[in-house]
C-alpha cells in the first residue's frame, strides 16, 4: 500500500515538469523560433552564422542537451543563454518543435 501511495505522489509531481506551456505561450514560441532563432540559424532553420536546425540535423542530439543549449548558451560561441526568457517548459518546447514533434 505504501509503494503505491508513494507511487501516485511521485506520479503527481512529475506533472509540472511535462506540462505544455499554455496555447498563448506556444504562439509566443513559435514566434520566437521564426524570427530569433532563424535570425542565426537561417529563416528555414538550414543553417547560417548557426547550425542547422532542422530535424534531420537535430536527430542525434539528445534532447536535454539540446535544452541546456537553449537555456545557457555556447561560450565562446554567437549561441546566447535564453534564461531569463525562456523556461525549461519553453525550451523542451522548442527541442520538440525543432524535432518535428509538434502540430
Amino acid at each position: 500500500m505504501r509503494g503505491a501511495v508513494l507511487m501516485a505522489a511521485l506520479a503527481v509531481l512529475a506533472l509540472p515538469a511535462a506540462a505544455e506551456p499554455p496555447a498563448a505561450r506556444i504562439g509566443e514560441l513559435r514566434e520566437l523560433v521564426a524570427q530569433d532563432c532563424g535570425s542565426c540559424h537561417g529563416m528555414s532553420r538550414a543553417g547560417g552564422l548557426g547550425a542547422p536546425l532542422t530535424a534531420e540535423a537535430l536527430a542525434g542530439i539528445g534532447d536535454e542537451a539540446l535544452e541546456a543549449t537553449i537555456l545557457e548558451g555556447r561560450p565562446g560561441t554567437p549561441m546566447p543563454p535564453w534564461r531569463g526568457l525562456l523556461n525549461e517548459a519553453d525550451a523542451r518546447w522548442i527541442v520538440r518543435h525543432l524535432k518535428g514533434e509538434t502540430p
